[in-house]
């Protein structure tokens, strides 16, 4: 056997089938999409269309919305603070808030707040000043001999302002705060007397 005699084995490699071709090709002319109508046409997709009843994904309910006003955090990792302490980018001794952490590389940018996850091993001894953390990462933390600050009042007044900030750009007045506690029930009762008299 030489080179120029290798073939594969028969069936190995099937031809493409050339449609459209002629006669010759036995899919030539309608190109075995049969005569006509719709589905002999490009573009058309009839996928989940059912004749024109109320289709299957309309009829289901619907589940869950997405929250405008919810905060944004940018998350990390025990891992990460490791590997930031480890590379003499973070300071174990100075207070670690959003700030530092943006400084020191390990987020792009404190968002809201920054929330501490629990992936990871964390040997250093750290002072966390963060909007939260979850309860793995607050164990580990903890166990390593270092302590956790929780500031969400900060955070919740960020998420505010960009809420009037938003409405101030789409013309909405701030919405009036409600009284609350007892102020609210006599201000009811007194309008009900004044009503009987």
């Amino acid at each position: 056997m030489k080179l120029n005699e290798i073939r594969d084995n028969e069936g190995a490699h099937k031809k493409r089938m050339r449609v459209g071709r002629g006669p010759g090709s036995g899919k030539g002319k309608t190109s075995g999409r049969g005569v006509k109508g719709q589905k002999s046409r490009t573009g058309v997709s009839l996928l989940g269309f059912e004749g024109g009843q109320m289709p299957l994904y309309m009829r289901m309910p619907k589940r869950g919305f997405n929250n405008p006003n919810a905060l944004k955090l940018a998350e990390v990792n025990l891992w990460r603070l490791q590997e930031a302490v480890d590379a003499g980018k973070l300071d174990a001794k100075a207070e670690v808030n959003g700030a530092a952490l943006v400084a020191a590389g390990v987020i792009r940018r404190a968002k809201d707040g920054v929330r501490v996850l629990g992936t990871g091993e964390l040997k250093a001894k750290l002072n966390l000043v963060v909007w939260s953390a979850s309860s793995g990462a607050k164990k580990a933390i903890e166990a390593a001999g270092g302590s956790l600050t929780e500031q969400r009042i900060e955070a919740e007044a960020k998420a505010a302002a960009r809420v009037e900030k938003r409405n101030a750009a789409k013309g909405k007045a701030p919405a009036p705060k409600a009284p609350k506690g007892d102020a609210n029930k006599v201000s009811a009762r007194a309008k009900r007397t004044a009503a009987k008299a």
